[in-house]
């Protein structure tokens, strides 16, 4: 009875460690996003935002490499964000200023 009541404790602390799969398609995402705004130029045109962009990028890179993939999920997210954020700036600038893009 006692070694039932063992394995079952077992099997319900197995079956509760949740694992976060690794985020690849969120670090490719934001790679990508990021080497859009950097082509539009976007640390010229939209500083804020890119720096926000490298920051959380940089950030997820660090939680990857940790093994914390869950804050690595949302740390490239929110660089995805800031990078698209920091691409449509920096084109609407370009834009208002006559540069052709």
């Amino acid at each position: 009875m006692l070694k039932k009541a063992g394995v079952a404790i077992t099997l319900f602390l197995l079956s509760s460690c949740i694992t976060v799969p690794i985020p690849v398609e969120d670090y490719t995402l934001a790679r990508t996003a990021m080497d859009a705004a950097r082509a539009i130029e976007s640390a010229r045109y939209s500083a804020g935002y890119w720096h926000q962009a490298e920051e959380h990028y940089r950030r997820g890179k660090a939680f990857l490499d940790e093994r914390e993939y869950a804050d690595a999920q949302e740390e490239f997210i929110q660089a995805r964000l800031a990078a698209e954020k920091a691409e449509n700036s920096a084109r609407i600038i370009r834009f208002k200023n006559g540069e052709v893009l």
